[in-house]
């Protein structure tokens, strides 16, 4: 792509005021990394800054995308449906709007949500309204320059490498100006090609949320105190209202993050990974004396949590929510003798290893997966095709993404902040803290530390940047530093039946390091699992490697 050409023609094509002043005002850099090629989309869709040219989100781009994604459903099917939604992002609603007018202007019924509302609900209301796709703008934690245009199959799954590939060959053929059918938004609510959900669905959903009980009619003190931040996103509803409705009512809302605001001005990183988003709340559940500090992102996928631990409080790592959380449904399965025949938890491959023997010790089997959720809803899925749906007991990722139900295909915080509250309630009733319960966990499986280390590649050359870094590990793999590497996984080569992903796991001594490129963001992204007699010494152990391994990536393979 000639990027000057290509501004050029934007510069007389573009008729949206604000992306008109951009245009005047950007400098020769900035016109060439927004011009110099295509927002990437795959499995993921889009994902990328906001603002004009064709490396980033603006209505332009959407609709392009739209219409290629039209254009694709059209071709294999008759009777055509999509389901729209969307966060608390810059545009978001804008964004979610241009792809409905260009959905029904290719007669395509579109149903969208009313308000904003978790990505979950998206996968729910594409299998309870038979949709053929889901469309959610949505770019989760991301800071608040992002924003992203997430695809969704009629399986309630985000789409798998095939449907991407075939979506973004149509999307290649469209011309971003002369290509594009479109209505006004108002023009086909009026006509009735665009038709809003109604309330009950999100009851359904609700409902579905506390079907989720692992409790088997087990007395609880439901009266604990709670802190919870939306992070100025699309939890507050529905996450309120799954525990006001479950006798969880003593919650106090972080009022600063409360409502929907795609600036995020107290939390410019929305991530309950990272310690910043949890600050504030952490000193509201200080002063009010909580017990428990829920937090979900603006999509409300992802959960984080702090439990009090003495006077202070303690924010536990997505591994180890998702270690308590397969413990608890598994023993209170067991113990009510809710256990399916031929139970199965799914996890995927930069998760905990250590969940594994927790599977193993209940009779569970564990199905490793590639990084991504949707990869865990597609084996949903294929139980349910095998009539074995209900052998799903709980599925769960590092980076804070939960699952114990069929009924979406994704991560869902609403779910998990459900059952974090029940399971908390649980053992504070029965006079265990979540602390407590952890340590009884490493101390009968043996102490596992994972850590997970991004760095960002940026601009038009970062990519490339990555991808010889990649290549370097790939042809140097047999020692880091000290550390013999006993065996190495390439994923790119399409291993266990998995499909092909850029993904390089090696196994050391008592450790393993997964290396892989994001699929949404421009970061190479490294995952260090150690095992170890204690935490000081698996993180003296994890400290070491570290430094190894920053050596070679940045001395040796970054040249």
């Amino acid at each position: 792509m000639d990027y000057k050409q290509e501004y050029l023609r934007w510069v007389n094509r573009v008729q949206i005021e604000d992306l008109q002043s951009e245009l005047k005002n950007m400098t020769e850099a900035e016109i060439e990394d927004a011009f110099y090629r295509d927002l990437a989309f795959g499995t993921g869709g889009l994902r990328g800054t906001i603002g004009v040219g064709t490396n980033r989100m603006n209505e332009y781009v959407v609709a392009k995308a739209s219409q290629g994604l039209s254009d694709y459903l059209r071709d294999s099917l008759d009777s055509v449906s999509v389901v729209v939604g969307y966060d608390s992002r810059i545009k978001s609603d804008v964004f979610a709007k241009t792809a409905a007018g260009v959905f029904a202007a290719n007669g395509i019924k579109v149903y969208i949500w009313a308000e904003l509302l978790p990505v979950p609900t998206v996968s729910y209301a594409i299998r309870k309204l038979g949709a053929s796709a889901g469309v959610m703008i949505t770019a989760s934690h991301n800071p608040s320059k992002y924003n992203g245009y997430k695809v969704y199959g009629a399986d309630g799954c985000q789409i798998t490498t095939n449907a991407a590939d075939a979506i973004l060959s149509k999307i290649n053929q469209v011309d971003i100006f002369d290509d594009i059918k479109t209505i006004v938004f108002d023009e086909g609510v009026k006509d009735g090609l665009i038709s809003y959900i109604a309330d009950d669905v999100l009851t359904d959903y609700i409902n579905e949320v506390k079907r989720q009980s692992v409790l088997f009619g087990d007395a609880i003190n439901r009266d604990i105190a709670i802190g919870y931040s939306p992070l100025n996103g699309t939890g507050l509803k529905p996450v309120t209202r799954a525990l006001a409705e479950s006798g969880f009512t003593n919650i106090t809302l972080v009022e600063e993050q409360k409502n929907p605001d795609g600036r995020f001005p107290t939390c410019p990183y929305p991530n309950p990974e990272i310690q910043e988003a949890m600050g504030l709340g952490l000193e509201y559940c200080k002063r009010v004396g909580a017990e428990l500090l829920l937090a979900t992102d603006p999509d409300a996928d992802r959960c984080g949590i702090a439990v009090r631990d003495g006077k202070e409080y303690r924010l536990l790592t997505g591994n180890e929510v998702g270690l308590l959380l397969l413990d608890f449904v598994c023993s209170q399965r067991i113990k009510h003798h809710k256990m399916p025949e031929h139970p199965v938890f799914i996890k995927t491959i930069v998760t905990m290893d250590l969940a594994e023997k927790i599977a193993a010790h209940y009779g569970v089997d564990t199905i490793n997966v590639l990084t991504g959720f949707k990869f865990i809803g597609e084996v949903i899925g294929r139980l349910e095709a095998e009539g074995r749906v209900d052998d799903f007991i709980c599925g769960f990722e590092e980076s804070y993404g939960y699952l114990t139900g069929s009924y979406v295909r994704d991560k869902d915080a609403v779910n998990a902040a459900f059952m974090i509250c029940e399971m908390f309630a649980y053992y504070k009733t029965n006079g265990i803290t979540l602390i407590e319960k952890l340590d009884e966990i490493y101390s009968t499986y043996g102490y596992c530390l994972n850590s997970l280390h991004s760095y960002e590649f940026t601009g038009s050359a970062g990519m490339q940047k990555m991808a010889e870094i990649m290549a370097g590990f790939r042809a140097h793999s047999d020692r880091i530093g000290d550390y013999v590497v006993i065996k190495a996984e390439d994923y790119s080569k399409g291993l266990y039946g998995l499909p092909k992903s850029d993904v390089l796991k090696l196994y050391l001594k008592d450790c393993s390091v997964v290396i892989r490129p994001s699929g949404t963001e421009p970061k190479l992204k490294m995952y260090i699992s150690v095992t170890a007699n204690d935490k000081l010494q698996a993180e003296t152990i994890e400290e070491k490697l570290m430094a190894d391994m920053e050596k070679v990536l940045f001395i040796e393979y970054s040249n």
